[in-house]
């Protein structure tokens, strides 16, 4: 794994840490590489059961890095949009822990998580328009479907930004912490998360990102179609076991 981003294993937990805070941990290929090259273990390991994406330094991202801009380079991965997890995000649950500045492809990169816990002073904006750029690496796309369309479009159309206080007003992250404490309270939340059936969560992160796409009538056939198998694995057994005999399950991810 190249320096720019640094992976650690707390558990079942594994963290992703954007590691340029020189240039604010702004992205570009190599970030990005590494960090499609860090969600691809997080889902083929068995041990690894949720992944908490952060930066160093006090910034979650500032965005694209404009000198790797200007010579061409791009942070997305062919086939898999920014870093490798906007157009085809891990299967298992990833958080982001933002610190400062989550700025156009940096906020985008939080879009892309499922989940957002952040301190109260950082701050969430697309500035792309006064770049005369397009937000194309999923806010213009994402934004409208997480927060109400009208605050999403004056994001998008204006380019300011707003608060840790008024993103969660508005539902766009879960927590809000202390400054300095988001990396924490990510970890406190993956880890309640990475207690529960692996196979379960996966289960539900996928009918609950997918189903806005399905009508009514094929939700039920589809959602059928990937909890079967869960109600079928050793791991639901295992659950309803444990309940009855009062102690911790054991979930082995089958």
């Amino acid at each position: 794994m190249s320096d720019v981003v640094l992976l650690e294993r707390r558990g079942a937990v594994q963290v992703i840490t954007i590691n340029r805070p020189q240039v604010r941990n702004a992205l570009d290929a190599a970030v990005a590489k590494a960090v499609a090259a860090a969600v691809d273990e997080l889902d083929e390991s068995e041990d690894l059961r949720v992944g908490v994406l952060t930066g160093a330094g006090g910034t979650f991202s500032a965005g694209w890095d404009f000198n790797a801009f200007l010579r061409g380079e791009s942070p997305a991965i062919e086939g898999r949009g920014l870093c490798g997890i906007v157009k085809t995000p891990p299967r298992k649950p990833l958080i982001a822990a933002v610190e400062g500045w989550a700025l156009a492809g940096g906020f985008e990169l939080a879009l892309a998580c499922d989940l957002i816990v952040a301190s109260r002073t950082a701050q969430f904006g697309v500035p792309e328009v006064r770049r005369a750029l397009v937000a194309r690496a999923g806010a213009a796309l994402l934004l409208p479907r997480r927060i109400p369309y009208a605050l999403a479009l004056e994001m998008l159309l204006t380019g300011s930004p707003i608060g840790a206080s008024r993103a969660a007003e508005v539902g766009l992250i879960n927590r809000i912490t202390d400054e300095g404490g988001a990396l924490a309270g990510a970890l406190e939340l993956a880890g309640t998360i990475a207690s529960n059936g692996p196979l379960a969560v996966a289960a539900t992160k996928l009918i609950a990102r997918s189903s806005h796409d399905w009508t009514l009538p094929e939700a039920w056939d589809k959602q059928a179609e990937i909890t079967e198998p869960v109600f079928a694995s050793f791991d639901s057994t295992e659950g309803a076991t444990a309940f009855l005999e009062k102690r911790p399950p054991v979930w082995r991810g089958r």
